[in-house]
């Protein structure tokens, strides 16, 4: 049973009903002194404590979507690899599975869209991930067979799992409701964690000596889309979307390459990346690498960017609220950089808080999108 099945999280809360339920029932028989009754209580004690903690890690875990297996959990995790045939042409990117939109009434892709499950490998950067690509109705409906779409980047925060973009956040769901309702042009989105080097968390920085995922989120990515996906190729027609980890990811990339992605939405995001032991040294000693990714000081000595940025928060239960509002008077200042914001009144670093933000969040991401020069209607 995978980690995150019900039927382990079920099997969890009984054995620590019935351990405690049994120590109760069990305590008066070991109130002895003997070494037998000690070793029988702490040995209660300690089982039940342990079914205790197992129940609620996996409850959190399904929740928010920390790890998404066993292997995952434990650091082993053995679905990075991505093998792409290119002797039979498929390029750098595979489609591995297709399925239904969650929520989705029928089963046509005409009616509903589709979500596919691929293998990513970047040219340049040889950086294997695998993520969910969904494809709107449109994409499938003969009047449009012709036609190309815009695209938005969404990235999970850090170690986060790509299929609680999908399960947990309901992004596809979410852009497709919003599209029948005409609040949001057909949109391709290509969900996927930032943590494309697993343990590691790159911090979307171009390491020295070690993973390019900067690169390859603004070059090999895009590329590998284009090569397989009717994704727009004109300027203006792809976004980024990210929460935590990934929020920062997506500021800092939209902010590094505003000739790629025109518009980039940070939930829950910071501003500079930290270093610490899920980091190590991204920068190596280079500090103007540690500069160019420190996002105020990108601001204060860097010519400001052509393009759109979303930031959230919250003014009771976020930690970067007072941040964020400097973020936006420093934005603000720079007269070309464009900026925008959520900010509730209360809520906290989680999956909740963000599913408030992503309808709003995909309204704004595709009125970003140019797509004036290419008719796909609402």
């Amino acid at each position: 049973m995978g980690l995150t099945s019900n039927n382990v999280l079920l099997l969890a809360v009984l054995s620590a009903v019935l351990l405690f339920a049994g120590t109760v029932w069990l305590w008066p028989r070991l109130a002895r002194r003997g070494w037998r009754a000690v070793g029988g209580r702490v040995g209660l004690l300690l089982a039940t404590q342990l079914a205790l903690f197992a129940a609620v890690g996996l409850a959190a875990n399904q929740a928010f979507g920390f790890y998404a297996s066993w292997a995952d959990l434990l650091g082993q995790e053995k679905d990075q690899g991505v093998v792409v045939d290119h002797a039979r042409g498929d390029g750098p990117l595979e489609v591995v599975a297709s399925r239904r939109v969650p929520g989705a009434g029928g089963a046509q892709p005409q009616a509903d869209g589709r979500i596919q499950e691929v293998g990513i490998v970047g040219r340049t950067t040889r950086i294997a991930t695998p993520a969910y690509v969904y494809l709107p109705p449109e994409y499938f409906q003969p009047r449009y067979r012709t036609r190309s779409f815009p695209a938005a980047v969404v990235l999970t925060g850090y170690p986060g799992t790509a299929s609680a973009l999908v399960e947990k956040l309901h992004y596809p769901r979410t852009a497709r409701e919003l599209a029948r309702a005409g609040r949001m042009r057909p949109t391709i989105l290509v969900m996927l964690r930032p943590t494309v080097a697993p343990p590691r968390d790159t911090e979307c920085v171009d390491i020295p000596g070690g993973p390019q995922t900067e690169s390859f989120f603004a070059r090999d990515l895009p590329e590998a889309l284009r090569s397989h996906f009717r994704v727009a190729e004109k300027p203006g027609r792809l976004g980024i979307i990210g929460n935590s980890t990934g929020g920062y990811c997506a500021l800092k990339i939209a902010m590094h390459h505003p000739d790629v992605y025109a518009a980039g939405a940070g939930l829950s995001a910071y501003y500079k990346a930290p270093i610490d032991a899920t980091t190590g040294d991204l920068f190596q000693g280079d500090k103007g690498l540690r500069n160019r990714a420190d996002l105020w000081w990108y601001l204060k000595h860097r010519p400001a960017p052509d393009t759109s940025l979303l930031v959230t928060s919250s003014k009771e239960g976020e930690s970067n609220y007072k941040d964020t509002l400097r973020f936006i008077e420093r934005v603000k200042n720079t007269g070309r950089t464009r900026i925008s914001s959520i900010v509730l009144e209360s809520g906290g670093h989680n999956f909740n808080t963000w599913r408030r933000e992503i309808p709003a969040t995909l309204e704004w991401i595709g009125e970003r999108l140019d797509d004036r020069r290419n008719d796909l209607g609402n």
